[in-house]
């Protein structure tokens, strides 16, 4: 999760993953929007697909990043966002 508070105007937060499958990354869509929803998050917007290997859930001040592995080390979206400040990293 990387705090992008200081660089960013439209959200606070990233949240980026990634998931070994299209199953698997429906899987974690799902499971994100019900989590955030119990917790009084909605969902705003949803861009892209399972099959295209990146998923964009947007809660507004919260943006959820879900990538295969390949597409997440293509797009390299932590070196994009240098500049924010990590917060949590699990590996």
């Amino acid at each position: 999760m990387l705090d992008i508070r200081p660089i960013s105007s439209f959200a606070d937060y990233f949240v980026i993953c990634s998931a070994e499958s299209e199953r698997q990354i429906h899987a974690i869509c799902d499971t994100v929007d019900e989590a955030l929803t119990k917790e009084g998050s909605r969902l705003l917007r949803r861009e892209g697909k399972e099959d295209s290997g990146w998923v964009l859930l947007d809660f507004g001040q919260v943006i959820v990043h879900i990538f295969s592995t390949p597409e997440r080390e293509y797009y390299d979206i932590e070196k994009l966002w240098d500049k924010a400040t990590p917060v949590v990293r699990i590996l």
